[in-house]
């Protein structure tokens, strides 16, 4: 039976770090998953690498928390320490008690500023995009170029097409290029909304009058997916971000392309049923 069990869960792990590795690739999470999304830019690297060190240090503090209070159950229970003493100070485990907890935040103080700072930042940035929040669905302006915009609504289920996710696809999505310092300037027209891209360590508040910036800089081809991080009203939930990271070469490709679809203001018209509409849920 032990021998069985232990197969299966071998099995079980193999078959999730597959999965895993499978879909990470596509900016989305997988089934089961139990760690952050891959990280495909150096800020969500680095954010990775800190959530790590976290990771050891809150589980160290919790274990000898844990076995802090095991040794003081046994140790002074009535049964084992039936003369109490009666100690009311002790100034070694005072100042213990007080100079580590500093020395910890210090230790985790140091490398969180330095993470926030980076990202944070903007970079000599070689493009610029502007991500408008609507209710309830994304709109964007590439800067750079004159004129070119466009909306992203999330597509229907009926309108998914192979290997597409479930509230996650949009129906034109952010084409970006490669190994290229992207600024992100982010609003909103109504309310509250907030830019999230897990796998490119951005998250970013979307503030109706105000105009908010960071950066990313994508690493390696594929589709990442995104959503509104802000309770933003009934269809908050179908807010879908979804990005396609090109080489530059596709990139000023498409570039052309986009130009003729999107600069003339002939960009497919929304759905304002669906998406003012809750029973579309």
């Amino acid at each position: 039976m032990v021998r069985k069990l232990i197969a299966l869960f071998t099995a079980s792990a193999v078959t999730i770090l597959t999965m895993g590795s499978a879909t990470a690739e596509q900016g989305q999470p997988f089934p089961w998953q139990l760690d952050l999304q891959e990280a495909f830019s150096p800020v969500a690297a680095d954010q990775q690498v800190f959530h790590d060190m976290l990771l050891w240090i809150i589980s160290i503090i919790s274990v000898f928390v844990l076995l802090l209070l095991i040794y003081v159950m046994l140790r002074y229970n009535k049964k084992a320490n039936p003369t109490p003493s009666k100690t009311s100070h002790n100034t070694l485990i005072e100042i213990l008690w007080t100079v580590v907890p500093i020395m910890i935040l210090i230790v985790i103080m140091i490398p969180s500023l330095k993470l926030l700072y980076y990202g944070d930042r903007i970079e000599t940035p070689d493009m610029t995009i502007k991500a408008i929040g609507y209710q309830w669905y994304w709109g964007y302006e590439y800067t750079d170029e004159d004129d070119l915009a466009f909306e992203a609504v999330m597509l229907e289920e009926d309108e998914l097409k192979p290997g597409q996710p479930r509230l996650l696809a949009t129906d034109n999505a952010i084409v970006l290029p490669v190994d290229t310092n992207i600024r992100v300037l982010v609003t909103a027209e109504d309310v509250l909304h907030a830019w999230a891209m897990p796998a490119l360590g951005v998250k970013m508040d979307a503030v109706p009058g105000r105009l908010n910036e960071t950066w990313m800089r994508i690493e390696k081809t594929g589709t990442y997916y995104g959503q509104c991080s802000e309770l933003c009203g009934t269809r908050h939930g179908f807010m879908p971000i979804m990005v396609k990271a090109v080489s530059k070469e596709d990139y000023a490709k498409w570039l052309v392309e986009a130009k003729k679809e999107f600069a003339s203001g002939d960009a497919p018209a929304i759905k304002f049923a669906q998406i003012a509409s809750p029973s579309a849920q």
